[in-house]
């Protein structure tokens, strides 16, 4: 088991925890789901009883390497102020004089929020030089982005080069069930993923075909498998350099004796927005000019009815674009 902020002495030290308050908000900015910040809490919590001094970042959307109003962390330290009850300080950068100022001179228990680390673009690209300024600020670094763990990004993977690294409560928590669930499962066995890239989950996917009865696909990457069959996905999302790949997925499923479930229906918009003009339709009839937003109902049935007989269930990425409402829950 990777070793925990449990195994490392946090006092009197300044740590950098990464997080995951990648949480979707409204038109008005105000959070609608906000599990992923209370997930933090137990981390935080116990490392201001400790005694710590605690940094925070995380990333929110894609603003792809641009400073973006929409995409600032500052909705997520209001409620973080709030659910712990103490004052969270906000940077306005991420390691420039902003940063370097807030965290300089902190007291054991208080707590900084960075901005959004991939307002700067060398976070994605795991920039060393980034990383090595993320962790000049802090002496030990926790991670507990269990969601964006898998990506080598600066603040997930390239700080921990530089600095001393333990994992937090939430990814001891995922670890354990895992670890629990693919080595000793109960039958039927069904793995949903989601997501927009197939190329980010390609090693679960792989490791999944080994072990799980049924594999059902949704989100983003679902797209691809379609183009791989040679149909007509309009403007949806795809990985043209994974087609390939995702025949190689179909095919080992077919060899491994694993159901492998699309999407039958989708519902597809005109445009990438909150509010554009829609409809459902059969997963072969994507017309040019409609982009797949979401699963439509007989899919969601479809998917229910295989579920309510599985006995261990593994979901790994949304099956829609649910930062917007309109495409956040199809089935009202």
């Amino acid at each position: 088991m990777k070793k925990t902020i449990r195994d490392i002495d946090v006092s009197n030290k300044k740590v950098l925890v990464r997080c995951d308050f990648n949480v979707p908000q409204d038109e008005n900015g105000n959070i609608t789901d906000k599990r992923r910040i209370l997930g933090a809490i137990p981390t935080i919590k116990y490392l201001i009883e400790h005694n710590a001094k605690v940094i925070l970042c995380s990333h929110l959307g894609r603003p792809k390497g641009e400073v973006k109003k929409e995409f600032s962390l500052a909705p997520v330290q209001k409620e973080l102020s709030k659910e712990l009850g103490i004052e969270v300080k906000l940077a306005d950068d991420i390691v420039g004089e902003s940063a370097k100022t807030l965290t300089k001179d902190m007291k054991e228990g208080e707590i900084v929020l960075l901005e959004n680390v991939r307002f700067d673009k060398r976070e994605e690209a795991n920039d060393q030089e980034f990383s090595r300024e993320l962790a000049s600020l802090a002496e030990i670094y926790v991670n507990d982005a269990f969601g964006t763990s898998h990506r080598a990004h600066s603040s997930t993977a390239g700080v921990a080069e530089f600095l001393p690294a333990v994992s937090g409560f939430l990814i001891e928590k995922e670890i354990k069930f895992l670890g629990e669930a693919l080595n000793n499962p109960e039958r039927p066995f069904v793995s949903i993923i989601g997501g927009k890239k197939v190329s980010d989950k390609i090693s679960v996917i792989n490791n999944l075909l080994e072990k799980v009865d049924t594999l059902i696909i949704g989100g983003g990457m679902a797209y691809t498998f379609f183009k791989a069959k040679g149909m007509n996905i309009g403007n949806s999302i795809c990985e043209e350099e994974k087609l390939d790949l995702a025949k190689q997925i179909m095919q080992k499923a077919e060899e491994k004796n694993v159901k492998l479930l699309l999407p039958v229906d989708i519902h597809v918009a005109k445009e990438y927005a909150p509010n554009p003009e829609s409809k459902t339709v059969k997963a072969e009839q994507i017309e040019d000019g409609w982009e797949g937003m979401d699963i439509g109902p007989e899919t969601i049935n479809l998917y229910a009815e295989v579920l309510k007989t599985a006995k261990t269930i593994m979901w790994n990425g949304p099956l829609g674009v649910f930062e917007f409402e309109k495409f956040a829950n199809r089935n009202k």
